[in-house]
């Protein structure tokens, strides 16, 4: 038998508003922390302060502890038990972990890229393109040494804050209400997407946060996707780091790894939807409707509201250029 969480009960649709407010309160603290950030570096280096290095780290590690102190506070406050965010689970899910993790680095690298050929064909400048944008392989961040607390704070931190946000607080809210596998699955990594306000980045960001979130209910635990978080952030590093790599492979090699990416992360995929199939239908819960929806929504408004807000900032300063 699984690693699955049993059916909750009927009180503990009150985490759902609460996860909500969880949503809001670190989009809110990390535009704000991140604005205020900004402005110390203007006011002390001018218009060069983008490309100091301790911003740059300052500009990674903001969001992250927002994350972590909006966690404490609603494990605090809403008295969701912990052990069901940081549940064990079988050990082959973190083997599919990085099949996930890989095969979405590889599969929508390409398909990506005509998302943002779209954004293109709309006036937008990719940020690549743009005056002042640093290559990867000459980022200071990831050259020699460096590269080290570049992981730590890039690949490590987000995988345990955000998808203790995104998959242990949210996800785990939404099931525990009764919310269908299909809706929660679209609905947080939607959520999870608009979290990062980045245009070039919304495709591949809610393929990413759709697939944790599959895995997370599948394994009833956010370690495996904590371990596909840290690989996919981590390998995107260190091919940047590499001379001569900086996602502009040839075409040829480009097609050959998409479709080997394509073919390892459908294969995990159906391992995670198809395995066991008949034991997890009689233990999932049986509502399907986004039971507590509209409280849901309602408190996690402003935080989306914000991050709308930032996506189409980005979006426009890219079609201003």
């Amino acid at each position: 038998m699984e690693s699955q969480a049993a059916p909750e009960s009927a009180p503990e649709k009150k985490f759902l508003p609460e996860a909500g407010i969880a949503y809001s309160a670190s989009s809110v603290l990390s535009v704000l922390l991140a604005f205020l950030v900004s402005a110390i570096f203007l006011a002390a280096l001018k218009e060069g302060y983008a490309h100091n290095l301790a911003y740059k780290y300052l500009a990674f590690l903001v969001p992250q502890l927002c994350l972590a102190g909006v966690a404490a506070l609603y494990f605090r406050r809403s008295r969701y038990p912990v052990r069901k965010v940081y549940a064990p689970c079988k050990w082959y899910y973190f083997l599919i972990a990085l099949a996930v993790a890989f095969g979405l680095l590889f599969a929508l690298n390409n398909l990506n890229g005509l998302f943002v050929r779209l954004l293109e064909l709309m006036g937008y400048t990719p940020q690549e393109k743009q005056a002042g944008y640093i290559p990867s392989v000459t980022d200071p961040m990831i050259s020699g040494w460096m590269i080290l607390p570049a992981v730590l704070i890039i690949a490590l931190l987000p995988a345990v804050f955000e998808e203790t946000l995104f998959r242990g607080i949210t996800v785990g809210a939404m099931r525990s209400s009764g919310w269908g596998e299909v809706s929660t699955v679209l609905i947080s990594g939607a959520l999870f997407s608009l979290f990062h306000g980045n245009p070039e980045q919304t495709l591949y960001q809610f393929a990413c946060g759709a697939c944790y979130a599959l895995l997370a209910l599948r394994s009833g635990s956010i370690f495996p996707t904590m371990v596909a978080h840290f690989a996919n952030n981590a390998c995107i590093l260190i091919l940047g780091a590499v001379k001569g790599v900086d996602w502009a492979l040839p075409m040829l090699p480009s097609i050959i790894l998409g479709v080997l990416g394509g073919i390892l992360l459908a294969g995990a995929l159906l391992f995670v939807i198809l395995w066991k199939l008949p034991e997890r239908r009689a233990a999932a819960p049986s509502g399907s409707r986004m039971q507590g929806g509209k409280k849901y929504f309602l408190m996690a408004g402003i935080g989306m509201a914000i991050c709308a807000v930032q996506w189409f900032a980005v979006l426009a300063a890219g079609i201003g250029v």
